[in-house]
């Protein structure tokens, strides 16, 4: 993100978040070590099949969440996209990592037509 993006948006009290994927993470240095996948990134995979952007709006919201910034008990918005802009948005309802699967996705109001 350029520096003036961020800037911006902490002025106007946005929290950023940097943090390690929550669908990677260790497993992934795992499968590099051991050529073998393991359930967090076969679970990555199969969200794929939604699209990139539509897992990825799974992971920030599992990430906030994780990190103390959005509560589970209060549906959000997840928007993603690439550099060229967003190009996904769900309604969903959060969870942290240690409860993942009470993340519940209400609605998808946009998502890429290629998995790009």
């Amino acid at each position: 993100m350029r520096s003036e993006y961020e800037s911006e948006m902490v002025k106007s009290g946005a929290k950023l978040l940097t943090a390690t994927h929550a669908l990677s993470g260790v497993e992934r240095s795992i499968r590099r070590k051991l050529n073998t996948y393991g359930p967090v990134e076969i679970l990555a995979e199969g969200l794929k099949m939604l699209g990139n952007s539509l897992k990825v709006c799974i992971e920030i919201a599992v990430m906030a969440a994780d990190a103390g910034l959005i509560p589970v008990y209060q549906d959000r918005v997840a928007i993603t996209g690439t550099r060229r802009g967003a190009d996904a948005a769900v309604v969903l309802k959060p969870a942290d990592s240690n409860n993942f699967f009470e993340l519940y996705v209400r609605e998808i109001i946009v998502k890429p037509r290629s998995r790009g």
